[in-house]
């Protein structure tokens, strides 16, 4: 069984901050187990106070719904499909976890092979941004945000990806 390593998830943290001093958007930056356990939580000097909470809830909600099932790659698609389908479940998920249900860009899970083993949220900058942020930590630090052998079926792959045009990721594919 697979696990992050607090020094690797300090890497990821370093380089999310690197993007956001070019960006000049602080953020605060969480990672978490595979279960939604909190490894590493840091906020950026003049980030937002709320923003750690923010980061934290978005990393738990990968995790959680990834780990439910292959149709929630990011909380991108998280949040579309539950506009799409029951937007009123989205803010009972969040009361019944205290708040820590939070759907947005910039969160994404973390896979060594084929294991799930962890999820990051970055929070502070506007969705698009908080994504860039990530984006570029974990190409940075080589995460993996798929499993290595893949075995998502084509039509959820489909949905997942009409929901990227949807929204304005078109570019973004699974």
């Amino acid at each position: 069984m697979g696990k992050l390593k607090v020094a690797e998830c300090k890497e990821f943290i370093k380089a999310v901050e690197e993007k956001a001093t070019e960006m000049r958007v602080p953020v605060s930056i969480a990672v978490v187990t595979a279960e939604g356990s909190l490894i590493c939580l840091e906020r950026m000097d003049d980030a937002g106070f709320i923003t750690a909470e923010i980061a934290y809830a978005k990393a738990y909600t990968v995790a959680a719904f990834r780990s439910m099932s292959p149709r929630f790659p990011d909380g991108l698609v998280i949040q579309q499909w539950f506009k799409e389908r029951n937007p009123q479940m989205m803010m009972n998920a969040s009361v019944f976890t205290n708040g820590k249900i939070v759907a947005s860009g910039g969160c994404m899970p973390v896979f060594v092979e084929n294991e799930l083993v962890g999820a990051f949220g970055v929070s502070g900058g506007t969705s698009g941004q908080d994504q860039i942020m990530a984006d570029y930590a974990r190409q940075k630090v080589g995460w993996a945000i798929v499993p290595k052998d893949d075995d998502t079926p084509d039509d959820v792959k489909a949905q997942i990806n009409e929901i990227y045009g949807n929204i304005g990721l078109g570019e973004r594919n699974l």
